[in-house]
């Protein structure tokens, strides 16, 4: 243990990954992921409703034009669309049915970006006091759901486009369209991460973990697209009602805790949280290192909730105090 210890030390390749998995599991970024998740599949119904809704009564004397429009909306989401789209007629031009989907849609959409807020502000350490208030946070979250919103739903249209690559012409839209939505992509999680923080981040600092995120938002993009277009078409009771809900969650899910480690990857980058001591998520004697210290003293200071308040860190073993830094952009180091 102690010699591979020591070798991931000295070898970033092992080392930083290694840090940014244990402060995935320091910041309990898998429930992090679990509550974006909850708020993710709660919009997912009352949108597709709201969806249904608007078409029946914008495209009303055209029938042919509405099933079309609404097949082509739904088959991005996984597993669930083509249930949809059997069950989604009676709904149209419904004025309950529209209502219901705008307050469930709204309701879930500024769960998600609220959710983003509490997930970023944790694994960035930001103090209780220097996150916004529930007032200020909802309005700010309603200003950045439309930008963040477009931008998911224009990268997922690319990736229906892409799916079929049968002729020649699909193998073209897929060269133009594939590299457009991981820039794309790139480009919202970059919004995300730095709006969604409340610190005052560079372009920089999130930069490494934006691309991560976006090329692997759209690797998932189009291998999920694809299995449906090619493998569940017509296959409407694979698993029955409780395996689409399943699939669903898990789809989701996986989308929601890439995201986090994204975010985890930012930190640790640019707090230079690494290497970490590989028995230190194991036992108490482990021999922490400085990106030790830093992290577990940076989760001190975050719960700090008023100015009048202040917090030290110690650690026995060295006799060394980490100061409150709750007021600046670095986590706390040893003194």
């Amino acid at each position: 243990m102690r010699r591979l210890d020591a070798y991931q030390r000295d070898h970033r390749w092992l080392g930083f990954p290694l840090a940014v998995l244990y402060k995935f599991y320091d910041d309990q970024g898998n429930f992090l992921a679990a509550i974006i998740t909850y708020y993710g599949f709660v919009s997912l119904f009352p949108l597709m409703l709201l969806l249904a809704t608007v078409l029946g009564i914008v495209l009303n004397g055209d029938p042919d034009l509405q099933a079309r429009v609404l097949h082509s909306a739904v088959s991005q989401f996984p597993i669930v669309g083509t249930q949809l789209q059997r069950n989604v007629h009676s709904l149209a031009g419904n004025g309950f049915a529209l209502g219901i989907g705008a307050a469930g849609s709204l309701y879930g959409g500024l769960g998600v970006v609220q959710a983003g807020h509490n997930a970023f502000n944790r694994v960035w350490a930001v103090p209780r006091r220097e996150r916004p208030d529930p007032l200020h946070s909802r309005l700010r979250s309603l200003a950045l759901l439309p930008v963040l919103g477009l931008g998911v739903l224009f990268t997922t249209a690319l990736s229906v486009l892409t799916a079929d690559t049968t002729s020649f012409l699909g193998a073209a839209v897929w060269v133009v369209a594939i590299p457009l939505s991981v820039a794309v992509n790139i480009v919202v999680f970059i919004l995300a991460f730095r709006l969604l923080t409340a610190r005052d981040l560079s372009v920089r600092d999130v930069a490494a973990g934006a691309v991560v995120a976006g090329v692997t938002w759209q690797a998932l993009q189009s291998v999920g697209v694809y299995y449906l277009a090619h493998r569940l078409r017509g296959a409407s009771a694979v698993a029955g009602l409780f395996g689409i809900v399943l699939g669903l969650v898990a789809w989701i899910y996986l989308q929601a805790v890439i995201t986090v480690i994204c975010a985890e990857i930012n930190v640790v980058s640019a707090r230079r949280l690494w290497p970490r001591s590989l028995a230190s998520l194991f036992v108490d004697n482990a021999d922490l290192t400085a990106a030790d210290r830093a992290a577990y003293g940076s989760y001190a200071t975050s719960e700090r909730f008023k100015a009048s308040q202040q917090i030290t860190v110690r650690f026995d073993d060295a006799g060394e105090a980490c100061a409150t830094t709750a007021d600046s952009d670095t986590a706390p180091v040893p003194q």
